[in-house]
């Protein structure tokens, strides 16, 4: 988005407090950010005020006792760009998020030092790493192999078999931006664990490296990389 438009963000939180605290930070914030409060109603943020937001700020644990990793799977699999905001502190939690796709995972324990360039990362697409995650990741003793979603690595091979963005979302019938969303995600779980892939002849390596494709299937077809 261009640095002049007004970023937006839609927030689910039960908590009426929370949802009046961030809006506070975002109206303060310069430039300020416009919030959307959907309270608990999910179904705002996919058709009602909040479904063209560029940026969900999402509690995952609406229902007591019961995170919603599902609905954060599907709103990062239809490509929205979401922040997880949450009182749960556990470094297991914080992990899962990122894998399923958040772009950021806040405590809410963590101020508007982190909340506002949290959602200028997530609008530009960019992840937004907060001292809680920084340590979820140290903890983090699981191989340098990221774990990727099934529709994270369908897109990836397909873009790495097509000379275009656009050939990839008219084969997958998704939107070019969500395309790039997706690709973005993927290099976030890469430098995530310490193997950047700046480049898409790097995803490629990586990718190869990994199995996710092999040197037949990419001759198969001319690349651009």
């Amino acid at each position: 988005m261009a640095a002049d438009e007004l970023i937006t963000a839609v927030i689910v939180d039960d908590h009426a407090a929370i949802a009046a605290g961030v809006g506070s930070w975002c109206a303060q914030a310069v430039p300020p950010i416009g919030l959307i409060d959907a309270g608990d109603r999910l179904a705002d943020v996919w058709t009602g005020p909040g479904a063209a937001a560029d940026v969900v700020i999402f509690d995952l644990e609406l229902v007591p006792g019961l995170p919603n990793f599902g609905e954060l799977r599907r709103l990062v699999d239809i490509g929205r760009r979401v922040i997880v905001y949450s009182q749960h502190t556990e470094d297991a939690i914080a992990i899962k998020c990122v894998d399923l796709g958040a772009l950021a995972y806040l405590t809410k324990r963590e101020g508007p030092e982190h909340l506002v360039p949290a959602i200028r990362a997530a609008a530009r697409g960019e992840p937004y790493t907060t001292p809680s995650l920084s340590g979820a990741f140290i903890a983090d003793t699981a191989a340098d192999r990221p774990r990727l979603s099934q529709r994270e690595v369908e897109v990836l091979r397909a873009w790495f078999v097509s000379s275009s963005k656009e050939l990839v979302a008219a084969k997958l019938n998704i939107a070019a931006k969500t395309v790039d969303t997706y690709i973005t995600r993927v290099r976030v779980k890469y430098a995530n664990v310490g193997r950047s892939a700046r480049t898409k002849s790097e995803l490629v390596s990586r990718a190869l490296d990994d199995g996710l494709i092999t040197l037949a299937e990419l001759n198969q077809t001319e690349t651009s990389l």
